[in-house]
């Protein structure tokens, strides 16, 4: 049984990565659904499907490299985990690599991106670092 969901996804997109591997297929949920998303949104990531196999949804996520075969996606950091969570306030939202990469906060408002949580005026549990 897994008991960090999140970690596994950002550690399947990051060993893919690193061996330059077109996509990266992982078990569907709404959350990882939604942080997908966000990484299509940023420009993170080409694309990204769910597809139905034998009754289980599998997530599909697309990666993305540069022309000459680098990667868009140099670091994925895991913030909050299951032994030690980690919540911001809305005036407390990190800034990563000052506006380079993206932090992924789980708000009141859905799963959002730092800027956007700064935005709406809301806080939430610091989900991971991305660059």
């Amino acid at each position: 049984m897994l008991t960090d969901p999140i970690a596994d996804m950002l550690t399947r997109i990051r060993n893919a990565n690193m061996v330059s591997k077109p996509k990266v297929e992982l078990p569907s949920s709404t959350m990882k659904e939604a942080i997908a998303a966000i990484l299509k949104r940023e420009g993170f990531v080409k694309n990204y499907k769910v597809e139905t196999r034998e009754g289980k949804k599998i997530l599909q996520i697309y990666l993305k490299y540069s022309d000459n075969g680098q990667k868009v996606i140099t670091h994925l950091e895991r913030v909050s985990k299951p032994g030690r969570r980690k919540y911001v306030k809305r005036d407390e939202i990190p800034r990563v690599l000052n506006g380079l990469g993206i932090c992924i906060l789980s708000t009141s408002k859905g799963i959002l991106t730092g800027e956007e949580a700064r935005r709406l005026g809301v806080g939430g549990e610091v989900l991971c670092y991305i660059w």
